[in-house]
């Protein structure tokens, strides 16, 4: 696993842990309850070897996922978690990429649905 990269991205005032491997068409990939970038570990390496460029970020409030405190519940919303996966998108889509294919497993299902949702 260690072929995996791991960076820190700065995500609506908080620093977000990402895992990726691959170069591609980029696929984001969100993790369940309570879970980390890490469920996705096997489908990051095969997804990369297949052309892919696999996106695993731990959420809000998540692993190495820093910058909110987990004292306050009210920044925890669903509405919070996409917002950050929007600006996460942002940030590691490649230039003039125009589609991020998304994959979410429990809860993350949850916030891939709502994340798809028309503005």
């Amino acid at each position: 696993m260690d072929t995996i990269e791991h960076k820190m991205v700065a995500v609506n005032c908080i620093n977000m842990h990402v895992a990726e491997l691959g170069k591609g068409p980029t696929i984001l990939l969100i993790h369940g309850f309570p879970e980390l970038w890490y469920t996705w570990c096997h489908q990051i390496i095969y997804l990369a070897s297949h052309g892919y460029r696999a996106v695993a970020p731990d959420l809000r409030g998540y692993g190495d996922t820093t910058g909110v405190s987990t004292s306050d519940p009210t920044k925890f919303t669903s509405l919070h978690v996409v917002g950050d996966l929007v600006v996460l998108i942002d940030a590691v889509a490649a230039p003039g990429e125009e589609k991020v294919f998304v994959v979410g497993h429990d809860w993350g299902a949850v916030m891939a649905w709502a994340l798809c949702l028309p503005a």
